[in-house]
């Protein structure tokens, strides 16, 4: 059984370099920027435009929500604000949610921000919350992303073509997934075993 009350009371996140805080009004600055930001749209497949008061507030409706969690990145150091990390998209039946990362811009990109804060989530879903699966869709251009993704643990798990039009062209999605320790060892059509648990931090901080 999974424990939401740990997704409706999420606590703060400290890795190494930076503090998963929870998501709430005050980094509204912050994140309006990023959507403003191109190339951030582009990696994220995001068509859609957001008023002010729409991101204002979805922001303030987060710390009434217990069906997600949403943390704002920070670096520890100088107190920046370096992106947003989520769990959303619950299905309590299937212990399952969906794992969403974006970066505040491609000034913070490649200095591996984005797995560990990913290491820090992805560990807080399946330990702390009691998540049986984690899964995420990422575009096959973006091959920083699924670099990090597969150094926390995801594996691929398969490929919906032209998911995403962009720019007169057409891409496709990837579809990758972690599962709880020891998962395929408890289901009856597992062949073998495999440790599918998040891995540790890495000194390569590339992605």
């Amino acid at each position: 059984m999974i424990r939401t009350e740990f997704l409706a009371k999420q606590p703060t996140l400290k890795t190494a370099r930076t503090q998963l805080v929870p998501m709430g009004p005050r980094f509204f600055p912050q994140v309006w920027r990023s959507l403003q930001d191109r190339e951030v749209a582009r990696l994220t497949g995001t068509h859609a435009s957001f008023t002010e008061e729409q991101v204002r507030g979805h922001l303030d409706s987060l710390s009434r929500r217990g069906d997600r969690a949403d943390w704002a990145i920070v670096r520890t150091e100088d107190g920046s604000y370096l992106g947003e990390v989520v769990l959303n998209d619950l299905d309590r039946g299937n212990e399952s949610m969906n794992y969403r990362i974006a970066l505040r811009g491609l000034d913070v990109v490649g200095q591996g921000y984005g797995t560990e804060a990913g290491l820090a989530v992805i560990n807080f879903g399946l330990g702390l919350v009691g998540l049986h699966r984690i899964s995420l869709g990422v575009y096959a251009f973006n091959e920083r992303a699924i670099k990090s993704y597969q150094k926390i643990g995801f594996e691929f798990e398969g490929r919906l073509r032209h998911a995403l039009q962009w720019d007169r062209g057409w891409y496709d999605e990837i579809v990758m997934a972690i599962l709880a320790p020891g998962a395929l060892d408890e289901s009856p059509d597992a062949v073998g075993s495999a440790d599918h648990s998040p891995m540790q931090p890495s000194n390569d901080t590339s992605v």
